[in-house]
Protein backbone atom coordinates (compact mmCIF):
# COMPACT_ATOMS: atom_id res chain seq x y z
CA UNK A 1 0.00 0.00 0.00
CA UNK A 2 1.34 3.42 -0.93
CA UNK A 3 1.52 6.24 1.62
CA UNK A 4 -1.05 8.30 -0.31
CA UNK A 5 -3.47 5.37 -0.21
CA UNK A 6 -2.96 4.95 3.54
CA UNK A 7 -3.54 8.66 4.13
CA UNK A 8 -6.69 8.57 2.01
CA UNK A 9 -7.91 5.59 4.03
CA UNK A 10 -7.27 7.39 7.35
CA UNK A 11 -9.12 10.51 6.19
CA UNK A 12 -12.09 8.48 4.93
CA UNK A 13 -12.25 6.46 8.15
CA UNK A 14 -12.37 9.61 10.30
CA UNK A 15 -14.90 11.16 7.89
CA UNK A 16 -17.23 8.14 7.93
CA UNK A 17 -16.75 7.37 11.63
CA UNK A 18 -15.87 10.62 13.42
CA UNK A 19 -14.56 10.11 16.93
CA UNK A 20 -16.22 11.78 19.92
CA UNK A 21 -19.12 12.86 17.71
CA UNK A 22 -22.63 13.38 18.98
CA UNK A 23 -25.56 15.58 18.10
CA UNK A 24 -25.20 18.89 19.92
CA UNK A 25 -28.49 20.82 19.84
CA UNK A 26 -28.48 24.49 18.87
CA UNK A 27 -27.84 26.57 21.95
CA UNK A 28 -25.93 23.82 23.75
CA UNK A 29 -22.68 24.20 21.83
CA UNK A 30 -19.86 26.01 23.55
CA UNK A 31 -18.63 27.02 20.08
CA UNK A 32 -20.58 27.00 16.82
CA UNK A 33 -18.56 27.90 13.73
CA UNK A 34 -19.42 27.90 10.06
CA UNK A 35 -17.37 28.44 6.93
CA UNK A 36 -19.80 30.16 4.56
CA UNK A 37 -17.41 29.68 1.64
CA UNK A 38 -17.88 25.91 1.57
CA UNK A 39 -20.66 25.22 4.08
CA UNK A 40 -18.59 23.39 6.72
CA UNK A 41 -20.03 23.72 10.21
CA UNK A 42 -18.83 22.52 13.58
CA UNK A 43 -20.47 22.63 16.98
CA UNK A 44 -18.15 21.79 19.81
CA UNK A 45 -18.27 21.20 23.53
CA UNK A 46 -15.23 20.78 25.74
CA UNK A 47 -14.38 20.29 29.36
CA UNK A 48 -11.16 21.11 31.22
CA UNK A 49 -10.09 19.61 34.53
CA UNK A 50 -6.84 20.11 36.41
CA UNK A 51 -5.26 22.03 33.51
CA UNK A 52 -5.98 19.26 31.01
CA UNK A 53 -8.48 18.87 28.22
CA UNK A 54 -10.83 16.38 29.85
CA UNK A 55 -13.36 15.95 27.05
CA UNK A 56 -14.17 17.16 23.55
CA UNK A 57 -17.40 16.49 21.72
CA UNK A 58 -18.00 17.46 18.11
CA UNK A 59 -20.99 17.77 15.83
CA UNK A 60 -19.51 18.36 12.39
CA UNK A 61 -21.28 18.75 9.08
CA UNK A 62 -19.04 19.34 6.15
CA UNK A 63 -16.49 17.99 3.75
CA UNK A 64 -14.27 14.99 4.40
CA UNK A 65 -11.28 17.20 5.28
CA UNK A 66 -13.19 19.24 7.86
CA UNK A 67 -14.84 16.22 9.48
CA UNK A 68 -11.68 14.11 9.49
CA UNK A 69 -9.60 16.91 10.99
CA UNK A 70 -12.25 17.55 13.67
CA UNK A 71 -12.36 13.84 14.47
CA UNK A 72 -8.57 13.57 14.73
CA UNK A 73 -8.45 16.67 16.93
CA UNK A 74 -11.27 15.42 19.20
CA UNK A 75 -9.52 12.07 19.54
CA UNK A 76 -6.13 13.63 20.21
CA UNK A 77 -6.92 16.50 22.63
CA UNK A 78 -8.35 14.71 25.70
CA UNK A 79 -5.64 14.10 28.25
CA UNK A 80 -3.35 16.80 26.89
CA UNK A 81 -2.49 19.77 29.03
CA UNK A 82 -4.13 22.94 27.74
CA UNK A 83 -0.68 24.35 26.96
CA UNK A 84 0.37 21.26 25.01
CA UNK A 85 -2.87 21.32 23.03
CA UNK A 86 -2.46 25.00 22.20
CA UNK A 87 1.13 24.40 21.04
CA UNK A 88 0.00 21.51 18.83
CA UNK A 89 -2.90 23.60 17.51
CA UNK A 90 -0.62 26.52 16.61
CA UNK A 91 1.94 24.18 15.06
CA UNK A 92 -0.70 22.34 13.04
CA UNK A 93 -2.23 25.60 11.76
CA UNK A 94 1.22 26.98 10.86
CA UNK A 95 2.17 23.76 9.08
CA UNK A 96 -1.07 23.82 7.11
CA UNK A 97 -0.22 27.35 5.96
CA UNK A 98 3.23 26.30 4.75
CA UNK A 99 5.14 26.76 7.99
CA UNK A 100 7.51 24.31 9.67
CA UNK A 101 6.71 20.61 9.57
CA UNK A 102 5.69 18.88 12.77
CA UNK A 103 7.31 15.54 13.55
CA UNK A 104 5.57 12.23 12.89
CA UNK A 105 5.28 11.75 16.67
CA UNK A 106 3.56 15.10 17.03
CA UNK A 107 1.23 14.50 14.10
CA UNK A 108 0.14 10.88 14.36
CA UNK A 109 -2.91 10.46 12.07
CA UNK A 110 -2.80 14.21 11.35
CA UNK A 111 0.02 13.48 8.90
CA UNK A 112 -2.72 12.34 6.52
CA UNK A 113 -3.80 15.98 6.20
CA UNK A 114 -0.40 17.28 5.01
CA UNK A 115 -1.54 17.19 1.39
CA UNK A 116 -4.20 19.80 2.11
CA UNK A 117 -1.43 22.43 2.05
CA UNK A 118 -1.35 22.03 -1.73
CA UNK A 119 -4.91 23.41 -1.87
CA UNK A 120 -4.92 26.72 0.04
CA UNK A 121 -8.71 27.08 -0.24
CA UNK A 122 -9.04 23.85 1.82
CA UNK A 123 -6.72 24.88 4.67
CA UNK A 124 -9.68 26.49 6.47
CA UNK A 125 -11.48 23.13 6.25
CA UNK A 126 -8.58 21.41 8.03
CA UNK A 127 -8.04 24.06 10.70
CA UNK A 128 -11.60 25.13 11.59
CA UNK A 129 -12.09 22.56 14.36
CA UNK A 130 -8.73 23.47 15.89
CA UNK A 131 -9.69 27.14 16.03
CA UNK A 132 -13.06 26.12 17.51
CA UNK A 133 -11.42 24.20 20.36
CA UNK A 134 -9.03 27.08 20.99
CA UNK A 135 -12.07 29.40 21.27
CA UNK A 136 -13.82 26.92 23.58
CA UNK A 137 -10.76 26.81 25.86
CA UNK A 138 -10.78 30.62 25.91
CA UNK A 139 -14.44 30.59 26.93
CA UNK A 140 -13.63 28.10 29.68
CA UNK A 141 -10.85 30.36 30.94
CA UNK A 142 -8.23 27.71 30.26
Amino acid sequence: MQLDDLYQEIILDHYKHPRRARAIPDGEALVDEENPTCGDRIKLNARVADGRVADVQIDCAGCAICTASASMMAERAPGMTVGDFRRLSRGFAAMMRGGPELSEDELGDLAALRGVREYPIRVKCATMAWHALDRALDKLGA
